[in-house]
């Protein structure tokens, strides 16, 4: 597998990512003969029967996975100084994975017309789906009517703005409201849970449309109608709701979090609704993710039409 190469925010330097789970992503996903036969009968197995991520995460939870937490922070230098609890406390990987942060360490960006970004993740971002090449893969035009199971909503957003947010197991995997709004009840749409690795999207974009993926609509009062979408990957046994429908939320309030794996957060604007923040564009213009942390800028709520 070629290097996974992304900007950080902060620094703006050109990083490599270190892969949790590499061996089996190049098994799964690589293009080798053995890794096609794989692919074409194991992968369909494991991803779209649940019982395989249920287990792994099952193990997770077990106690004695405790032992997993101190080697996984040195080999991927996770700074455990934001963390709000010390890493001694948790009692499985999974409470660690699913830890929270103490709020000094992301400060929320301030001003009701500034989104921010709504969790730690390496970001790609497109002012207008239909014109944007960067999901299209090998032809084949990511299917907003497949994700949403609805073609209304589908035309809708077509030609509006696109956040995705891809969560490595290395990073904080709670999310948060982008912006000040009301939430609706979420919408579980059920599918298989293949990886969201860029390995993975490379060979079907659409894997996003596919997964199994939670829907929620934001009632918004500077940037309009607003879809905040969650879709699990392979091992995340379940996508947790921590909010309460039809209720105010502040943004960078939390929504959820994943439990452990892999997973990923795409948000939906209408039309001439954002203007995104040019280093997020520029460097998904280039082919390459951004690295920012939850409370960053995302982009400012254009003036209605």
């Amino acid at each position: 597998m070629s290097e996974i190469k992304y900007v950080d925010r902060r620094s703006k330097e050109v990083k490599s990512e270190a892969v949790y789970g590499e061996f089996f992503i190049k098994l799964l996903y690589g293009d080798g003969w053995f890794s096609n036969l794989i692919s074409r009968s194991l992968l369909p197995l494991i991803c779209r029967f649940s019982f395989f991520s249920k287990l792994y995460g099952w193990q997770q939870k077990a106690s004695s996975s405790r032992k997993k937490i101190a080697p996984f922070i040195k080999k991927y230098q996770v700074d455990t100084s934001d963390f709000l609890e010390p890493a001694e406390s948790f009692r499985s990987f999974n409470d660690f994975f699913i830890r929270k942060l103490n709020p000094s360490t992301r400060p929320i960006e301030s001003g009701n017309d500034v989104a921010i970004l709504p969790a730690d993740g390496r970001y790609l971002v497109y002012a207008n789906i239909e014109r944007s090449k960067g999901i299209v893969v090998k032809n084949k035009r990511f299917s907003l009517e497949h994700l949403f199971q609805d073609a209304k909503l589908a035309h809708k957003y077509s030609q509006g703005g696109l956040v995705i947010v891809r969560l490595c197991p290395v990073d904080y995997h709670r999310f948060h409201f982008p912006m000040n709004c009301v939430p609706e009840a979420h919408l579980p749409i059920d599918g298989p849970l293949y990886s969201v690795n860029p390995m993975a999207l490379n060979r079907n974009i659409n894997i996003l449309a596919e997964n199994k993926r939670v829907i929620t609509h934001l009632k918004t009062q500077n940037f309009g109608p607003v879809l905040f979408v969650e879709v699990g990957a392979t091992y995340v046994g379940s996508i947790h709701q921590t909010y309460t429908p039809d209720r105010h939320y502040a943004k960078g309030d939390e929504k959820g979090y994943f439990s452990f794996g892999g997973s990923c957060l795409m948000i939906f604007f209408e039309s001439f609704r954002i203007d995104f923040d040019q280093d997020l564009l520029e460097n998904t213009k280039n082919g390459l993710e951004t690295y920012g942390q939850l409370g960053q800028p995302l982009g400012r709520a254009l003036a209605p039409l």
